[in-house]
């Protein structure tokens, strides 16, 4: 296990360490100037000197990405150009927004996606199920960004039930004020996603429950929940687990959308930011995170895979 646990550490790091240079080559390969393309294409030469003294962009690119690389290494992500104040503090502050956000939703989605999957298994073909499938097809086909305008208009503009936009610290406004702010936008992130778990839960199920294992379970007189819970939902758990992995990755670096119509200052919304200002090294040290924040997702997906399934762990220590 611990084998197991070293080689995928090691190819994690190595997806970050690749994507920290496509991410770096990106900003130098686009045709055109880099202080231009920040500063306008009408700027003065002395501007742009000075702005590429300022940002290194005389040194050797290999320098360049060294100086970066160990800065970031070092927990420096460089000086916002839009904010002229360091970028990490800015980007740990939106990452801990965002995170809350994708923290909630995280927990639901696990736990309707699983609940709802077994159930939907359990009961199949009747109507409980077909009302499943059509919610699981709807939420899946809608986008985000349309439902979170139906729920604004809904809860906030016309029931007045919850606020429409924005963010407030539990710290200023108490518990309940913040509450509120979270609750649409953590509606609209958990219902495409936990439909997505749920489907895949239960074809999971299903084939499951018709292995001969589970029916020789059931010939011996085992309760059916004894069966459900012991020998068919963690067999059944290992493909939810690498879906629920890749879905943590997406409700950090993926909840662009919901962050920009709740108007939530999070993550998401600060890259959309730093596109629209040029600030290429806000733009280099959050996507390096969100990069980052996938690649421990899938690392915890492989060694919960493992722990549940333990040919996965012996037949690649011996490949």
């Amino acid at each position: 296990m611990l084998l197991f646990v070293a080689r995928r550490l090691l190819a994690a790091v190595g997806v970050v360490w690749a994507m920290s240079v496509l991410i770096f080559a990106i900003v130098h390969i686009l045709p055109g100037n880099v202080a231009y393309a920040i500063l306008g294409e009408y700027a003065t030469p002395t501007a742009v000197a000075a702005l590429e003294d300022k940002l290194g962009l005389n040194a050797p690119l290999w320098l360049q990405y060294w100086h970066w690389l160990s800065g970031v290494l070092h927990g420096d992500f460089g000086l916002s150009l839009s904010m002229d104040r360091p970028a990490g503090p800015v980007i740990m502050d939106a990452l801990g927004r965002s995170a809350i956000l994708a923290g909630i939703a995280f927990v639901l989605v696990a736990a309707l996606g699983i609940g709802l999957g077994v159930y939907a298994a359990t009961h199949k073909g009747q109507a409980s199920d077909r009302a499943l499938a059509f919610a699981q097809f709807l939420f899946i086909a809608v986008p985000d960004f349309f439902t979170g305008l139906l729920a604004i208009l809904l809860f906030a503009a016309w029931l007045h039930w919850l606020p429409a936009t924005g963010y407030v610290p539990i710290a200023e406004a108490g518990l309940r004020e913040w509450l509120a702010h979270l609750v649409l936008p953590v509606a609209v992130l958990t219902l495409g996603l936990t439909a997505h778990v749920s489907r895949l839960t239960r074809s999971s199920m299903l084939e499951v429950l018709e292995s001969r294992y589970i029916l020789a379970a059931r010939a011996k007189g085992l309760p059916e929940r004894l069966v459900l819970r012991r020998h068919a939902l963690p067999n059944a758990l290992p493909p939810t687990i690498t879906i629920l992995a890749i879905d943590a990755g997406i409700l950090i670096g993926g909840i662009v959308v919901v962050e920009t119509v709740f108007a939530y200052p999070g993550l998401g919304r600060l890259l959309v930011f730093a596109i629209e200002h040029r600030d290429l090294p806000m733009l280099q040290a959050g996507i390096l995170i969100v990069t980052a924040i996938y690649a421990v997702a899938n690392l915890v997906a492989d060694i919960a895979y493992a722990l549940l399934n333990p040919r996965i762990r012996y037949a690649t220590g011996v490949a």
